[in-house]
Order: C-alpha cells, then sequence, then structure tokens
C-alpha cells in the first residue's frame, strides 16, 4: 500500500499539497481529477521521491520512501511523469531496456530480456521495436513509454497525465491498455485524469482534489454527481447516465 499521512508541500508561502492524507494502491486503477494546481502531480511527486515533503511522510509497503534505497523503491514503484521527452534518439527497444535498470544495472540477464521482450509484444509494439522515438506518432510513442514502465515489472504504476496530447481514439487505447494492465497482469494503476470521463469509464476509485486537497474519494459512481463535481471544478456539471455509465455534461 502508498500510504500518505499528512503529506505537505509547499513553494515559498503557497502550499500546494496540504496536510494529505490518504491510503492508495488497494485495488486495480485509482484515478487522481481535479482542476490544474489542485496538486495531483505534487502527490506523485512526493509518492515517487521526485519531491521532498515540507511536513508529514509517504511509506510504500510500509518503507518510508525518504530512507528506501533507490533501487529497492525502483523494483516496487514506477512512476511515469507527463514530462516523459528524452532527447537523445531511441529505438522503442533501447526505451523499454531503460526499465530493467533498476534490475540490471545495465548489464542484461536472460530474464531481463524476456521482461524487455513481454512488454514490447504486450503494447503491440513488436513491429516497431528498431523504430526510433521521434518516427512515431504520439499514441505509439506513449505506448512506448508505458511499455518501459511495465518492463520495470513493478507492483505499483504511476501515470501522470498519460492521455496528454493524444487525439480520442489513442486516448480511448491507452485508457483499455491501463484497465488491461490492472485486470491481466495484478498491477496497481494510478493515474492522474484531466478528463472525468475517462475516469468514470476506466477507473475503480476516484479521488478528487482542489487547492491541495481531497475534496472526494470514494468509488466511480459516488464521485460522478454534480454536487461533487461542482465542489471539485467550481462551475456547474450535469451528470447523466447512459447505458448504465454516468457520465458528465460541462458548459463553458
Amino acid at each position: 500500500m502508498i500510504v500518505l499521512d499528512g503529506a505537505t508541500k509547499r513553494y515559498r508561502s503557497q502550499t500546494v499539497l496540504d496536510d494529505v492524507t490518504i491510503t492508495l494502491g488497494d485495488q486495480g486503477v485509482t484515478a487522481l481529477i481535479g482542476p490544474n494546481g489542485a496538486g495531483k502531480s505534487t502527490m506523485f511527486g512526493l509518492i515517487g521521491r521526485l519531491l521532498v515533503p515540507d511536513a508529514g511522510t509517504v511509506a510504500v509497503d510500509g518503507t518510508d520512501v525518504s530512507a528506501a534505497r533507490s533501487q529497492d523503491l525502483a523494483k516496487i514503484l514506477a512512476v511515469l511523469r507527463q514530462d516523459n521527452h528524452i532527447a537523445a534518439r531511441l529505438t522503442v527497444h533501447d526505451l523499454v531496456e531503460f526499465g530493467r535498470f533498476p534490475h540490471s544495472k545495465g548489464r542484461l540477464t536472460v530474464e531481463d530480456r524476456d521482461q524487455i521482450d513481454r512488454a514490447i509484444a504486450y503494447l503491440d509494439l513488436d513491429g516497431f521495436r528498431e523504430r526510433f522515438l521521434d518516427e512515431l506518432s504520439g499514441g505509439q510513442r506513449q505506448r512506448a513509454f508505458i511499455a518501459m514502465v511495465l518492463a520495470q515489472d513493478t507492483k505499483y504504476v504511476l501515470l501522470d497525465e498519460p492521455l496528454n496530447n493524444l487525439d480520442l481514439k489513442h486516448m480511448t487505447e491507452i485508457m483499455k491498455l491501463i484497465r488491461r494492465m490492472a485486470d491481466e497482469l495484478g498491477k496497481r494503476v494510478i493515474v492522474v485524469l484531466h478528463d472525468i470521463n475517462f475516469a468514470a469509464t476506466y477507473a475503480d476509485r476516484i479521488v478528487a482534489m482542489r487547492d491541495g486537497r481531497i475534496v472526494a474519494d470514494a468509488a466511480s459512481d459516488e464521485v460522478m454527481r454534480p454536487d461533487v463535481l461542482e465542489a471539485v471544478y467550481a462551475t456547474p456539471v450535469e451528470v447523466r447516465e447512459i447505458d448504465g455509465q454516468r457520465l458528465a455534461l460541462y458548459y463553458t
């Protein structure tokens, strides 16, 4: 389990994560939603030790993140940030190989190569393994980054806005893939999303944030209510049920 206890992060006089206590990773897919600046990416940064909390603690499976060895943490927790640009010209295979570094330290074993091959195949990238990343479409490139995370072979997978800059078709493909990873591979996926309807459709649980605090934390259907969503986004939201699925309509 990933446990934040009183986690707080400030930048000078601004508090961007405010005394957050929550347990994550107890089921398949958890979606974090909320407006820009709500604290979602900051929470990810604290969990992945990309940021240091100003107060409170973060623990993964009982180990304080601040005290864990980087190699040990990387074997149970994989984080894909939204700014995942890599300057070097890499092939898909080269990128996915990076996911094995916590295990291999650059000296690949048979098991490492098997994990790389399985991740590439699972993401349906066999035909692209020798393609350079800058030769891929946005959806193909995002799948390659998720394959890298999958090859890391961790229990917990954190994805920060993986649908950014994708069209509707590729957003749907990525969300179906995330759902499959949870259902077929037993991954505990925590994903930051801007599109609340994708969260409602594919997540088991939604955590809604605003101004660095948690506004709602419940099963998807319980969060997909006009009063809850209006409290999160400070704008009128209509919720309709279509084919048994609650979906939000919002207007500017």
